[in-house]
């Protein structure tokens, strides 16, 4: 087996084995947890189930078409990129990120397309149940994207003299986010941090 298989390989493996582990999670909160239940891990680390029809980590900053057709149009792109690469003989740690990258985006791509079509949306206390496909809570492209990690890790609250935020409470980590959000940040992060001279090669 050449260099660029086994490359191209790993990239495969490595999408399949992240998009299976973040729709795993996903699934079993969806179908365990009821909507904004919160169970304590640590007093750092909860798990918080969330849904929204935004970007990375809550954020809802666009139409909710046009973000999904976004991703949609950013993965063809992503892995002629990744193919590329692979046939000019780029580092193997390049090609993890984008493959972390990649999965993350597949991950949420399969929330927003067909989560509305296959899940129910009950109220708490009661957990969503899959049903006959086209029978969910939405239609194609507007299925809810499943958030549960959350990480309040230091929180106070600000002095009521402060202006405008006085006598709010603070949390770092406050986003709650999924294994798919995690792995776009850290491939984008490692991509910034050890390979930006390589990017746009």
């Amino acid at each position: 087996m050449t260099k660029a298989q086994k490359q191209t390989l790993t990239v495969v493996l490595l999408t399949v084995a992240v998009v299976a582990a973040d729709q795993g999670i996903k699934i079993a909160v969806k179908t365990g947890m009821y909507l904004s239940q919160r169970i304590r891990v640590t007093d750092w680390f909860y798990l918080l189930f969330t849904e929204n029809n935004g970007m990375a980590f809550g954020m809802e900053v666009m139409n909710k078409y046009f973000l999904t057709g976004l991703r949609i149009c950013l993965v063809p792109i992503i892995i002629v990129y990744v193919r590329r690469a692979i046939l000019r003989g780029s580092s193997w740690g390049l090609l993890v990120c984008m493959a972390l990258v990649l999965a993350g985006a597949l991950g949420n791509i399969i929330d927003c397309v067909f989560y509305g079509l296959i899940f129910n949306n009950p109220p708490p206390p009661f957990v969503a149940e899959f049903v006959p496909f086209g029978h969910g809570y939405n239609p194609v492209f507007l299925g809810r994207v499943v958030d549960m990690f959350y990480f309040p890790l230091v929180q106070w609250n600000w002095p009521s003299w402060l202006p405008v935020i006085g006598g709010g409470h603070f949390v770092f980590f406050s986003p709650i986010f999924n294994f798919a959000d995690a792995s776009i940040s850290c491939g984008i992060i490692a991509l910034l941090l050890f390979y930006r001279h390589k990017i746009l090669r």
